[in-house]
């Protein structure tokens, strides 16, 4: 059986929000609100949001803070995964992945697929696991962040889903630290 089995406890993870955008502000970011409120609906908690431009260094250091920060299990980016020359979100994240999780671009394209048709391939989204955190990057569009979130991420965040899922794991995504000491 694979979904969500009700019987079992459901655990919370940190959840840090970051935007990449020129344009948006609290006010008007509808994807990061959107994020914000299904993962908080979710049960999780949000550890930090944060808008910030198109600009790789800012990007990387904001993200490289994050799993730095041991209060935060997840970062979830929206923006700056498209074709054009202002967006650099895989090229600012990327180089921090120990591991890629290549499954999440095929399975984000699939559900993208449905949604948008071949339009999904101007999406780069990417994600990767980096000093025991998760880190995704989906497209900008509100229906990007509501497709990744509600059809792929939510539901490997969910401890409760079978076979398998990212929370379960969480304790182990450092045992190569253990090691070298």
């Amino acid at each position: 059986m694979h979904g969500i089995n009700e019987s079992l406890k459901f655990i919370p993870v940190r959840i840090a929000v970051l935007v990449v955008s020129d344009t948006r502000t609290l006010e008007n970011d509808t994807s990061g609100a959107t994020l914000v409120q299904r993962i908080e609906d979710a049960g999780h908690v949000l550890a930090d949001r944060k808008i910030l431009r198109d600009d790789q260094a800012s990007i990387r250091s904001q993200v490289s803070e994050w799993i730095a920060d041991p209060n935060v299990d997840v970062v979830i980016s929206s923006g700056g995964t498209g074709l054009t020359g202002r967006d650099v979100t895989p090229e600012a994240v990327t180089p921090l992945f120990e591991k890629v999780i290549e499954g999440f671009s095929v399975i984000f394209h699939q559900v993208s697929f449905q949604s948008v048709g071949l339009s999904t391939l101007q999406s780069r989204a990417v994600a990767g696991l980096a000093n025991g955190t998760f880190i995704f990057c989906l497209p900008g569009s509100t229906g990007a962040v509501k497709d990744g979130w509600d059809k792929v991420i939510s539901l490997q965040l969910d401890s409760r889903h079978k076979p398998c899922n990212l929370v379960e794991i969480m304790p182990r995504l450092m045992e190569h630290m253990e090691h070298s000491h």
